[in-house]
């Protein structure tokens, strides 16, 4: 089942607070969760544990079920309630691991699974995605240092296909007709308030957290198309949005602006960068595409860092993705995203 969403930067730590989205081994059903180290724990179940404990009055209430959704778009349109609330389930159950070998729920079910047991899904299917470009200038000197035909300025936006959307350990598709299949690792900004032509300020205020994002690219697809102005199936084909492992609330994350980010490739690594690398805040980044209305669970992404295959020099052949490349995202203090390569059928 699911491995590890750590790696080199994001070890296992007890002060951040990981939503994710799980299904218990063999079962379609998606619940959101929580990691505590290598183990998931269901939060809904936590949150009645933790209601039934501390809060007995308001157990028959609901009130658990209510600040706990099993859906993490729910969870997101609750705001900053619901993360308090979890916060005090994460510190009212890793007390209780510390001191049982194991934790049952309320009605004796299940609570905690190590994540070997269970599959980790992507922790939301955004309702819209808008992918900008751009905004780390290394990438763009080195597309004009390889000789990409087309300029990248600042401020490129182009709507991302949110049914493309896969989480840690799926598969990327590779279809027979490109040969061009690239990478591009970046951070997903997930909103959590409704927002229309906000300044940046209130932006910041609007954003729910963080999580990683790989902007699959078809190159040669993409290539054509932009003869014609367009951003459209080059990076909107089936499995071309890997996104997780998890969502950490800003709140957890520090600043923003300071995470190492690295793009490994079978091991290798191909992209290596920080969000200090940023040319612009991430909070302006929000506040400029808030001309259309912003919705809790929209993404926006930041756009990539230098050291996708398509720029690479002399030849940038041997570095475009084929079957059975291992890709692993990673941002500090997020977590590592995992997939492999596949040629689709």
């Amino acid at each position: 089942m699911a491995t590890s969403v750590y790696g080199k930067y994001t070890k296992s730590d007890s002060k951040i607070l990981r939503l994710l989205t799980y299904s218990p081994s063999g079962l379609p059903v998606k619940r959101t969760a929580f990691l505590l180290g290598e183990r998931v724990v269901d939060l809904q179940s936590a949150s009645k544990l933790y209601v039934y404990s501390n809060e007995k009055d308001l157990f028959q209430e609901g009130y658990a079920e209510a600040l706990a959704p099993t859906d993490m778009l729910s969870l997101i349109s609750l705001g900053e309630g619901a993360i308090n609330h979890a916060q005090k389930v994460y510190a009212f159950v890793q007390d209780l691991l510390d001191d049982k070998t194991e934790v049952k729920g309320v009605e004796s079910e299940k609570l905690v699974y190590e994540l070997s047991q269970v599959r980790v899904r992507a922790p939301l299917r955004p309702r819209k995605i808008i992918h900008t470009a751009g905004n780390f200038r290394e990438h763009a000197k080195e597309g004009e240092e390889a000789g990409w035909p087309f300029p990248i300025p600042q401020w490129i936006s182009f709507l991302k296909n949110p049914d493309s959307v896969i989480g840690h350990d799926d598969e990327i598709l590779k279809p027979s007709f490109t040969k061009q299949l690239d990478h591009e690792l970046e951070m997903g900004i997930i909103i959590g308030k409704k927002m229309k032509n906000v300044s940046p300020q209130r932006a910041y205020e609007g954003i729910f957290g963080f999580t990683v994002f790989n902007d699959v690219t078809a190159r040669d697809i993409q290539r054509e198309e932009m003869k014609n102005g367009l951003l459209n199936f080059g990076k909107n084909l089936d499995t071309f949005a890997p996104l997780g492992p998890v969502i950490v609330p800003k709140n957890q994350i520090g600043d923003p602006h300071n995470l190492t980010m690295e793009l490994r490739v079978n091991g290798d690594v191909r992209q290596f960068g920080s969000t200090s690398r940023l040319s612009v805040r991430i909070e302006e980044i929000v506040a400029k595409y808030s001309w259309v209305t912003l919705y809790p669970g929209d993404m926006i992404s930041t756009g990539t860092i230098s050291g996708v295959a398509a720029f690479r020099k002399p030849d940038p052949t041997p570095y475009f993705l084929k079957h059975g490349d291992v890709l692993e995202c990673e941002i500090e203090k997020i977590g590592l995203l995992r997939n492999t390569v596949v040629n689709a059928e």
